[in-house]
């Protein structure tokens, strides 16, 4: 992914934290991280993970960023 890419993901991000972008799809929840963007996760508006290229540690700091901050997404 580019840099460009990658500012667009992050300009386009409802919120963004510690280096990880969560932007609302429709019915889902997309998290990049920005730092390493191979890996990204699909949640639903509850936390469900869907899909996944993140690792079990990742993704558990990842909902733990998602419950932390779930009111300031308009899921």
């Amino acid at each position: 992914m580019s840099e460009a890419e990658l500012k667009a993901v992050a300009d386009a991000a409802d919120i963004i934290v510690n280096g990880y972008a969560f932007s609302v799809s429709e019915d889902c929840i997309r998290v990049l991280n920005l730092g390493s963007p191979s890996r990204a996760a699909v949640l639903s508006s509850t936390g469900e993970v869907f899909e996944t290229s993140m690792d079990d540690i990742e993704l558990s700091i990842v909902n733990d960023y998602f419950r932390r901050n779930r009111e300031f997404l308009a899921a």
